[in-house]
């Protein structure tokens, strides 16, 4: 016979429980023999079969809670049990230790009709061998089967809690891995877009401006001049080494934005987003053009924000995203219909060297020459917008 768990309290009392079994059933047949019942032979007999037949089933892996094979097991140790009960009337407290049986192995419909059957049994064994009735003949029998209910739920409910509280457990940690695990993503992506900026911001915007210089020194040789094929090749290695700059920009690009256009992104962070509590919607204004990898990430970064303040703070019902490229910037607006909140009391600074809110997507602004406007009041919805000027070379190109 199993229980539930295995725990030193559990294995305690299984313990207990065959002793106190065992116990009762040698006292039974001490008593016929040294009182020199006629019948002792034959209670020391069913006694010795009963230990048999209980000792097997606890020890058989097939006895379980709630299974044919422990209802059966228990069946029959109820049967030579009421052989017992029959031969002598010290058989009636073995009925304490069934009544834990029948309500650990039986669904607690069964089990309670079982232990009032039990007792019942127990008491009219008393009266049927002509014992003296006296008030302690009807509660012993009840009192012990109430005080084996009263265990066996009060156990269910300890081992309830204990589960709950392993379940609890398990969730925490299993938080605290993936915590640990989104952190270590952010900084691999804050990272990424780190190096990503100082690329673009030095080496990249450095070579191009050394391949206009070069452009514009060559115009002005002489074809034949010695210096022209020294200054064609200094352009076209620069030219070379601007390429693989941004090939490295390219290769640290978010994740978002490596399989597709800025557009593309923000609609999947718009699906991604919508739920049964929120429903975003995305747009685009003007006409598409390409940016540098540094103000997509900026723009993709401050969409995410947004959406997470909507998401975690304004309990709105509705929100849009809206991309606005014009002449000479490109914009982002975010709007919802949630709390709002007074912007004033926002600090306007922050590091910008990540995490979600206010003060990071100010310093992503910043960094690139733009701006970052908030407008919101209690109870009336908040947008946010960002504009950033577009880079434009001396040709009117991208200079990313």
């Amino acid at each position: 016979m199993e229980t539930r768990v295995h725990p030193p309290v559990a294995a305690a009392l299984r313990l207990c429980l065959h002793a106190l079994l065992l116990g009762l059933l040698a006292l039974a047949a001490v008593k016929a023999v040294s009182g020199g019942d006629p019948r002792a032979t034959a209670v020391v007999v069913v006694s010795c079969v009963l230990a048999a037949v209980y000792a097997a089933g606890a020890l058989a892996p097939v006895v379980q809670p709630g299974t044919r094979a422990g209802a059966g097991w228990l069946a029959v140790l109820g049967a030579l049990w009421l052989v017992l009960l029959a031969l002598s009337p010290d058989g009636l407290w073995v009925a304490f230790p069934l009544y834990f049986l029948q309500l650990h192995l039986l669904p607690m419909r069964w089990g309670l009709p079982a232990v009032v059957v039990t007792a019942a049994a127990a008491i009219t064994s008393f009266l049927v061998h002509g014992q003296a009735v006296t008030p302690g003949t009807f509660i012993g029998p009840l009192l012990g089967a109430a005080v084996a209910v009263a265990t066996v739920l009060g156990y269910d409910a300890l081992f309830r809690e204990s589960e709950r509280r392993r379940e609890l457990i398990e969730e925490l940690v299993s938080t605290r891995a993936e915590l640990a695990a989104a952190e270590r993503t952010a900084g691999t992506l804050a990272e990424r877009e780190r190096l990503a900026r100082e690329i673009h911001d030095t080496l990249a915007q450095g070579l191009s401006s050394i391949q206009l210089l070069l452009r514009a020194a060559e115009r002005t040789l002489e074809p034949d001049a010695p210096a022209a094929p020294h200054v064609r090749q200094a352009r076209e290695a620069a030219q070379d080494n601007l390429a693989e700059a941004r090939r490295f920009v390219r290769a640290l690009t978010p994740p978002d934005l490596e399989n597709g256009s800025l557009a593309a992104a923000l609609e999947r962070l718009s699906a991604r987003t919508t739920d049964s509590a929120l429903t975003v919607q995305f747009a685009v204004s003007g006409t598409p053009v390409e940016l540098p990898t540094p103000y997509e990430v900026a723009l993709l970064r401050t969409a995410q924000s947004a959406l997470a303040n909507t998401v975690r703070h304004a309990e709105a019902r509705r929100a849009e995203i809206t991309l606005s490229f014009m002449d000479t910037s490109v914009s982002l607006d975010v709007v919802d219909d949630g709390h709002g909140f007074a912007p004033d009391t926002v600090p306007a600074g922050g590091s910008g060297t990540g995490g979600f809110g206010l003060p990071a997507m100010r310093s992503r602004a910043r960094s690139l020459g733009g701006t970052l406007s908030v407008e919101s009041a209690p109870g009336q919805g908040t947008a946010v917008a960002l504009t950033l000027p577009l880079p434009v070379t001396p040709n009117g190109q991208d200079s990313a």
